[in-house]
């Protein structure tokens, strides 16, 4: 299970060193592609699969799911760790997700999560006013 909250620092070329902890439940070779909240989701090479597989039964005769697709698959690259631990985060990923220099890695169960600093920072002040909210709403899921 993936989890924990690192800050790292992109380099000049856009890599970022990706933490042990992370890395001994990814592996050297993962997936990353656009995530929902301006982040990027980190995926091990079994959960991409399972999330494909699930994503290929998406009824193509709809809009949603076709902009969907597109847009969780056509930015995916599937990247892998040198020996340093770092890896490189494509450049229109970076964009996407308007990384600069100060990044948060989280392990959020099934997958990692990119956030630029800033962003991850504003993400949880508007989230930790809600947090009870969401916990009520997670009783009638029976959590």
């Amino acid at each position: 299970m993936l989890m924990g909250e690192f800050s790292h620092s992109l380099d000049a070329k856009g890599r970022i060193t990706l933490p042990s902890e992370l890395r001994a439940e990814l592996s050297e070779c993962f997936f990353i592609t656009k995530g929902l909240d301006q982040c990027l989701f980190v995926y091990g090479e079994k959960e991409w699969e399972e999330i494909s597989q699930k994503l290929r039964k998406l009824p193509l005769s709809k809009p949603e799911a076709r902009a969907f697709l597109r847009f969780f698959f056509a930015g995916a690259r599937k990247v892998e760790c040198d020996k340093q631990g770092r890896f490189l985060i494509p450049a229109n990923l970076r964009t996407y997700a308007d990384l600069k220099k100060d990044v948060v890695l989280t392990g959020v169960m099934n997958r990692a999560e990119i956030w630029d600093k800033d962003k991850w920072e504003a993400y949880n002040s508007e989230v930790k006013n809600t947090v009870t909210d969401i916990a009520s709403e997670l009783v009638d899921l029976g959590i």
